[in-house]
């Protein structure tokens, strides 16, 4: 279907061009810290963004999948689907998914094409594990999560990605301006 408003309409009225910024990373690393620090930043340039954030996705939109395999793919189809959408409206959307398969990820690039930033938050294992927020490394080294990224599910670390950047050697809010630093350089904002 073709609309009479287009993505470079909409780009142009909110003085900015709409693009995805797809956050990987283990459980722990810092995503969702970043994501908002981030947030911060464009709404204080007069941005138009929003998160899109794994748990609150999980809650509601994806809450009928479970962590295996199969539908851990179904729910980054969902998600990337719904980037787009925000895309194409001119929003800068900060996707914050764990996203450990590198086939997911390239799905989403191929949909999303030049539109496509994926943003490697890095950190070890180890360091994941320590920081564990929502306790959930620890749970699942008891046996109470199963398939979980990092402990018995695997974290394919992305090859190629626009940005990495490092929360061991970083701040967040270090990371963040990294990260609209980029989006300056590379002219998605003003």
């Amino acid at each position: 279907m073709n609309f009479s408003i287009t993505k470079k309409f909409r780009d142009k009225q909110k003085n900015q061009r709409g693009v995805v910024l797809w956050f990987t990373g283990l459980s722990g690393a810092g995503k969702t810290t970043i994501a908002n620090e981030l947030d911060q930043l464009l709404i204080a340039n007069k941005n138009h963004s929003y998160i899109l954030d794994g748990d609150i996705v999980r809650a509601g939109l994806s809450s009928d999948l479970f962590f295996n395999k199969k539908d851990r793919e179904e729910n980054l189809r969902r998600i990337k689907y719904v980037a787009q959408m925000f895309c194409d409206a001119g929003i800068i959307s900060i996707v914050t998914f764990i996203s450990p398969f590198t086939a997911d990820r390239k799905k989403a690039r191929d949909l999303l094409g030049e539109y496509y930033i994926e943003v490697f938050i890095k950190t070890s294992l180890e360091i994941a594990e320590k920081r564990d927020p929502k306790g959930l490394y620890k749970r699942a080294r008891n046996g109470e999560i199963k398939n979980f990224t990092g402990i018995d599910s695997p974290y394919e670390e992305p090859e190629n990605p626009e940005l990495i950047v490092d929360t061991e050697k970083q701040s967040s809010a270090e990371c963040a301006l990294a990260i609209f630093k980029y989006l300056k350089i590379k002219k998605f904002v003003n």
